[in-house]
């Protein structure tokens, strides 16, 4: 199956790893849920793909591809944004959010 950056390798590729706090699963989950209709709709998104730990039902990882780095940025300062990181001292355990920006080079 291919992937965005198959045939696309100046895509901008994002991981943002996060781990909710213990009995904050559920709502951080929620929380990540409800972002991702309003980011797939922004300018340059590519994909903006949400995946849960099946060990660890409390680690998430956004996968994303987007088209320059200037999209991103309009991206992470997006109100929907700016409303969940008000949150996420509340839902995110001591290790916060890592985003993780990177070029696909193979």
């Amino acid at each position: 199956m291919p992937t965005p950056t198959d045939d696309r390798r100046d895509l901008l590729t994002v991981i943002a790893y996060m781990h909710a706090k213990p009995g904050k699963e559920g709502e951080l989950r929620a929380a990540l849920e409800s972002l991702i209709d309003t980011t797939t709709a922004e300018s340059g998104c590519v994909n903006y793909d949400l995946h849960q730990g099946v060990e660890d039902p409390g680690t998430f990882f956004f996968y994303e591809n987007w088209e320059s780095g200037a999209h991103l940025d309009a991206h992470l300062d997006a109100p929907h944004l700016r409303d969940f990181a008000a949150k996420v001292d509340d839902l995110l355990d001591a290790g916060g959010l890592t985003i993780t920006r990177l070029q696909r080079i193979a």
